[in-house]
């Protein structure tokens, strides 16, 4: 019988014999990226944009910085060109000029191709609160002369309407008399429940922005009603030089989340278009 069906004497024979299939162990998952790693993604996305003969406006903050330092790097290589740069403060100016790119001013370039900078919040809508590293008042004469002004930052800056965040939406004041315009911007928002604080330094000693002006920083416990009518209250105010509401401004955001990449864009007719990217998507270049 054996002799009969020596296919299956073969079979067992290999099967008895056979070594044992190796164990496969799963890759390790990569670690989760840190805020500063999305940053730094859509800080790198946005440059993608700028090319050479441009006149570009610098942001400041931590998520700017990435920019200014990739347009540099791609000046040094050579893939950018006729670069000229305008700061929106005086550390962006000191990093930009450490890194030898060339600068100017609003005075000689009153018309600025892009503007690359970050954000404290985003609203739906697009709209930003600015300022909480302040200089609110250089990013906003910088960004509102911009073509392009495009919004780069981490996912955790998304809120459903301004102020959401429960962090400070900035107001640059004179330093004259300081005190008397905290009481009446306070008393613009009562009924959304606003405090109003001075900022100041590690001393106690009021914070001076580089216009040598005060920031009272605003805390909002609901929503403040249309952003435009708050804008024109706040700034009717004697005293108060700008806010730190960007309304409608941006052209585009550039969204970095634990998933990938979301870019918003404002289309004609005040539509967004939304694009998504994965990771594996951009590997190129980050």
């Amino acid at each position: 019988m054996a002799a009969a069906y020596p296919h299956f004497q073969l079979s067992e024979t290999l099967t008895a014999h056979a070594p044992p299939p190796p164990m496969v162990t799963p890759a390790a998952s990569p670690p989760p990226l840190t805020q500063d790693e999305l940053k730094k993604i859509a800080a790198y996305k946005a440059v993608e944009h700028v090319q050479s003969g441009m006149v570009i406006g610098l942001g400041t903050g931590s998520t700017a910085k990435h920019a200014v330092d990739r347009i540099a790097e791609l000046m040094k290589q050579g893939k950018l060109v006729d670069i000229v740069g305008i700061a929106t403060s005086t550390k962006t100016y000191e990093q930009a000029t450490s890194l030898g790119i060339p600068l100017s001013d609003l005075d000689t370039h009153p018309v600025v191709d892009l503007s690359i900078d970050g954000a404290d919040e985003i609203d739906p809508d697009l709209n930003l609160v600015k300022g909480r590293g302040g200089s609110l008042l250089r990013e906003k004469m910088v960004e509102s002369a911009s073509k392009k002004f495009i919004v780069i930052v981490d996912e955790s800056k998304l809120v459903s309407h301004i102020g959401g965040s429960g962090l400070a939406m900035p107001v640059e004041v004179i330093p004259f008399c300081w005190s008397h315009s905290l009481v009446r911007l306070k008393a613009l928002f009562a009924s959304a429940g606003c405090v109003a604080k001075l900022r100041t330094e590690g001393g106690g000693e009021a914070y001076v922005s580089d216009n040598g002006n005060y920031i009272i920083d605003l805390y909002f416990e609901k929503e403040i009603g249309d952003l435009n009518e708050a804008s024109d209250r706040i700034l009717r105010l004697p005293g108060i030089v700008e806010h730190g509401m960007f309304i409608g401004l941006a052209s585009s955001v550039i969204v970095a989340g634990v998933n990938g990449v979301t870019v918003k864009t404002k289309k004609n007719g005040g539509e967004l278009g939304i694009d998504s990217f994965s990771y594996s998507d951009l590997r190129n270049g980050f």
